[in-house]
């Protein structure tokens, strides 16, 4: 029992300790909570989150089902995930450089046509289920770290643990970058903070369609 105990306590620590480092790492999600929370609302960053976060589940079932190795292993099922996850950062990262509205402040308040909580939540989801790299995170997380005898219950239990510390790690982005300093900040160069950000999902959309599949 103490074994099991011992065994179980290491694996949890490592996977807290790869997630951690992972999400604090910028990269698409990160992108798309920073844009949506700026442009818009906390409340559509926070839904962007929450997308993110339930998106992780997907690849949590399908890599515990098994299907993740086949996924990692066939050229035309990972490139055709690559080529989805690299046209929808494309296609985000165009709209923001297309972006016309513009946002004001009325008693002291950030206000701009916000999207609605579906579209917040979908751009999250999509853009980390269609993300090739989670893929491969959820594959080398539970092949490498986790024991095969681990049980499926603790595995999920593990899963619980990065879907919600994502969560929380971009909900505190959100709410964060909607102090009113940063929005003003923001205000006064919203066009070009928003072109600079559609270039930049435009590049890491050109660069995951660009990556190898290996």
């Amino acid at each position: 029992m103490e074994l099991l105990f011992t065994t179980y306590l290491t694996e949890l620590i490592a996977v807290v300790t790869i997630t951690i480092l992972t999400i604090i790492t910028p990269g698409p999600d990160f992108l798309i909570v920073v844009r949506n929370s700026l442009v818009h609302s906390t409340r559509s960053g926070i839904l962007t989150a929450l997308g993110v976060a339930a998106a992780i589940w997907v690849h949590i079932f399908y890599t515990l089902a098994g299907i993740g190795v086949l996924l990692s292993q066939s050229i035309v099922l990972f490139s055709i995930v690559k080529y989805l996850g690299a046209a929808y950062l494309l296609y985000i990262g165009y709209k923001s450089l297309k972006s016309t509205a513009k946002a004001t402040l009325e008693n002291g308040d950030f206000k701009k046509q916000d999207i609605s909580a579906i579209a917040a939540f979908k751009m999250g989801f999509l853009n980390n289920m269609l993300n090739p790299k989670a893929t491969l995170f959820f594959l080398s997380l539970f092949t490498q770290l986790v024991s095969a005898s681990t049980p499926i219950a603790i595995q999920i239990i593990y899963g619980a643990i990065v879907s919600i510390t994502c969560f929380a790690w971009f909900s505190l982005v959100a709410v964060f970058l909607n102090r009113s300093y940063i929005k003003n900040a923001f205000l006064s160069a919203q066009q070009y903070v928003e072109k600079v950000m559609g270039a930049v999902l435009m590049a890491l959309g050109a660069k995951v369609a660009l990556s190898s599949s290996n």
